[in-house]
């Protein structure tokens, strides 16, 4: 008896009839895909799966490349699974991704600083295996094998991470005889992930990918390092040493240890520490009269910003806020991305013009009606007034707060801006990262929901259209910033949990946002839960969740 597969490329679908069962590449060569080289995996009945996975019954499929967000998160979970067995072989250390800089994560041997060599003979060996084409396989393991797998292999955190989430059987990946674990399928093998680089900085090395643009061209962009970033990275590595945090294990010791509450005062105090340094900088600047603060979305702004105004206050300076949001033209108004979607990232979403001509007469003394957006209705009403005295000074907020363009006639020396991010948190082990737009999308799915009365299905399936907007009207800018400030909380995902899993689990398996729902489902399976009561109203996280002070 036999089946039917649907595969779906572009706005067409194929499909064909099969009597005996189909791994993913065969369904592939029959598919009529164009470059099937950069194809990472498939989606099947909308679950992501590897391309071993065998298909033995009717199923709707479709084929994921570099070209998406998904089939790049693969390609770099692929090329880290290569470099932590390079690693194993010609250095015999294991090596921890500590962060996500740009298309690279910097990365540090468990054993101490990294010299040129060692990253050269890392490389020369990622760059054997890659020519090897050796095959990656999918292994399904129950539990107590598994860990004791991770325990011979020296990853004791994975191992006590899968003792602490408890989840039976677990899916594996194995290559040259050694197993990892990952959020994400993996390629079919090394030579999937041919395009690669491996450069030298201490004390550790940076591992470089194409980025989705020059993913089918091979080519990896130049090496650019933001310093001011780094310094984040560092300072919160600092921070997450007192907190007695390394990886998502040691966050569920400390949370079983009864030591949340710990976590939660110490974080907050650590981003007061922080907002008081920033307000200090901006009162030793005499000249400045505009702080432009900007970031992606839900990356904590309209908190931030109130923050921020009273650690300002309390310099005896009179900051006054005004979100950019406000200026978004009405709904009718809104650019439209490549996919027919609103576009609500774009510059030209945003009144431009009004901004500059209330920041010119607000800075001038002049006073103006402020707007209001609506944005259940997607219009912009009527707002409160405003006039600053010569002392004033004005705070903007928003996801284009650092382009010139908003605030064209200020001069220079007359604006501090602020770059805002959840630039990194707690990874789940050794080198599995919880991505910033992770979090960032469950920020943003418990907000929506809660404030805009979107679904979660709704956020889900814009937000490639919120990531593609970010890259391209928003990062861009983060060099510019006098500083930048890391709005990540080393407990978040613990408390977003509560909120996000509800949401993702009433998904139904017949929506486009299913597969994506799984995968954040299989995300949030890692973390402790963390009840919020305890959570302080100027929180950052009260944003998201509710019960913020600073709520209209």
């Amino acid at each position: 008896m036999g089946f039917y597969v649907n595969v779906s490329v572009g706005e067409s679908v194929n499909r064909f009839f099969s009597d005996t069962p189909l791994m993913g590449h065969e369904v592939l060569s029959l598919s009529g895909v164009e470059n099937k080289s950069s194809v990472m995996a498939w989606r099947v009945n909308r679950i992501l799966r590897p391309m071993g996975w065998v298909v033995d019954d009717d199923a709707e499929v479709e084929f994921v490349d570099t070209s998406t967000f998904e089939g790049m998160e693969i390609y770099r979970n692929t090329l880290t699974f290569i470099m932590t067995l390079a690693c194993k072989r010609v250095l015999e250390s294991d090596v921890a991704v500590k962060y996500s800089m740009s298309d690279s994560y910097y990365c540090e041997l468990n054993d101490g600083e990294a010299t040129e060599e060692q990253v050269a003979l890392i490389r020369d060996e990622m760059r054997k295996m890659v020519d090897s084409a050796i095959p990656i396989q999918m292994a399904t393991l129950p539990l107590d094998k598994a860990r004791r797998i991770f325990e011979r292999q020296g990853n004791g955190d994975r191992a006590r991470l899968m003792q602490w989430t408890g989840a039976d059987p677990l899916t594996l990946y194995r290559c040259a005889g050694t197993y990892g674990y990952f959020g994400s399928p993996l390629a079919a093998n090394t030579n999937s992930v041919a395009a690669f680089g491996l450069d030298h900085y201490a004390p550790g090395f940076l591992l470089r990918f194409p980025s989705m643009a020059r993913a089918r061209t091979a080519e990896i962009p130049p090496l650019e390092i933001n310093h001011k970033l780094m310094g984040v990275f560092n300072e919160y590595s600092r921070w997450l040493k007192v907190l007695g945090l390394s990886t998502m294990a040691s966050l569920h010791e400390r949370v079983a240890n009864g030591k949340a509450l710990d976590l939660i005062l110490i974080s907050e105090t650590f981003h007061n520490m922080a907002l008081s340094n920033i307000a200090a900088q901006v009162d030793e600047r005499k000249s400045v009269r505009l702080i432009c603060l900007a970031g992606p979305s839900s990356s904590g702004k309209t908190t931030t910003s109130k923050r921020l105004s009273i650690q300002l206050q309390v310099l005896g300076k009179n900051p006054v806020t005004i979100e950019l949001d406000d200026y978004y033209v009405n709904r009718d108004q809104t650019p439209r991305d490549e996919t027919g979607a609103y576009d609500f990232e774009a510059l030209e979403a945003l009144d431009v013009e009004l901004i500059n001509d209330h920041l010119g007469k607000l800075l001038s003394g002049a006073e103006v009606q402020l707007p209001k957006y609506d944005f259940v209705t997607g219009t912009r009403k009527q707002g409160k007034t405003l006039r600053l005295g010569s002392d004033d000074i004005l705070i903007i907020e928003g996801i284009h707060g650092l382009n010139d363009a908003i605030s064209r006639d200020v001069p220079r020396e007359a604006k501090y801006k602020i770059f805002i991010c959840p630039l990194t948190g707690v990874n789940l082990d050794s080198y599995n990262r919880i991505g910033t737009t992770d979090t960032r999308l469950l920020r943003r799915m418990v907000r929506d929901h809660r404030r805009r009365g979107y679904s979660p299905e709704r956020t889900i399936a814009m937000w490639p259209s919120v990531i593609r907007g970010s890259h391209k009207h928003i990062f861009p800018y983060e060099e510019q910033a006098d500083i930048l400030f890391n709005t990540s909380l080393a407990y978040e995902i613990s408390v977003l949990k509560g909120y996000a899993e509800p949401l993702l689990r009433a998904i139904p398996e017949c929506s486009p946002a299913y597969g994506e729902a799984t995968r954040m489902l299989s995300l949030l399976g890692f973390a402790p839960v963390i009840p919020s009561e305890n959570i302080p109203n100027m929180s950052i996280i009260r944003e998201f969740i509710g019960g913020s002070c600073f709520d209209d």
